[in-house]
């Protein structure tokens, strides 16, 4: 009895993870019919690293395209340095950006250069300033916008969906018109991967519309790849020495875990010992 009861429970578990699982599919499947193209990040999986040239790249992207709409209110130019700048280069770089100073003799607002302990400055004064500009929307701070869209996989972690892919989507899957029978509010443009379809963001990246310093030639899917990474980074700058940490507690762990079998081993043989004598 206990048996068969067991095999009803088992089965009805695995119809309920079938229906769930097909309800889930269906739905994500009637938000968009586009499915994200899924990429290598270096920086993935319990080893994986930064590609350093990358993240310099997506700032120069972020710097040049992004930043005129995008803040970055949480990321210091001093953090620059973990993507391979010398201190002079952070100094340099935190200097192209004016910051007020109070006012001088005259009632004149002053201005400053940047520190390397400042934080990057918004693009706009406040947030109506920010909606005017931009249709209506409020364009997102990038500071941890890498995190957000991030799902992974319990069970197929082969086919996790990374904020990356989503980002990279979304600066890559552009129409310059609307699908058949589709109608696009004033001021939107249609995009296969945004929810909904319609974005107030006009198609920010086009080939060769920067020139890296590297030499790396900037198609429209590199530039998104590489300010996609930049993005991730700015969400998790400490990921590495994390990850690094992690690595170090696991080895602990698991020393100290053998450790204790012996010495409960020992304990308990000294005890059986003691009772066979009685």
């Amino acid at each position: 009895m206990l048996k068969t009861l067991k095999n009803i429970s088992l089965t009805a578990l695995m119809v309920s993870a079938i229906v769930v699982g097909g309800t889930a599919a269906a739905q994500a499947s009637e938000a968009s019919a586009y499915v994200l193209k899924k990429h290598d990040w270096p920086h993935a999986g319990p080893f994986g690293q930064f590609d350093k040239a990358a993240l310099q790249r997506g700032l120069q992207v972020y710097k040049e395209v992004c930043s005129a709409c995008h803040s970055l209110n949480m990321v210091a130019f001093r953090e620059l340095g973990d993507l391979g700048y010398s201190k002079a280069e952070v100094k340099s770089f935190a200097s192209d950006y004016e910051f007020p100073d109070g006012v001088d003799e005259n009632g004149e607002d002053k201005f400053r250069k940047g520190l390397a302990q400042d934080y990057f400055p918004s693009p706009f004064a406040s947030e109506a300033d920010a909606r005017d500009a931009n249709n209506g929307a409020l364009p997102p701070d990038f500071s941890l916008l890498g995190k957000s869209r991030e799902h992974l996989s319990l069970f197929t972690p082969w086919n996790s969906v990374y904020s990356e892919d989503y980002i990279v989507g979304i600066l890559t899957t552009f129409h310059e018109e609307a699908p058949h029978g589709v109608t696009l509010a004033d001021g939107m443009h249609f995009n296969e991967t945004f929810p909904g379809n319609q974005i107030a963001m006009a198609p920010p990246l086009s080939d060769e519309m920067v020139e890296f310093a590297d030499g790396t030639v900037a198609t429209k899917e590199q530039m998104a790849q590489d300010v996609a990474t930049f993005i991730y980074w700015a969400a998790e700058p400490k990921m590495e020495a994390r990850k690094r940490m992690g690595f170090k507690v696991i080895i602990f762990m698991t020393l100290l875990t053998i450790m204790l079998y012996f010495v409960n081993k020992s304990v308990w043989k000294k005890v059986k010992k003691g009772n066979d004598l009685v």
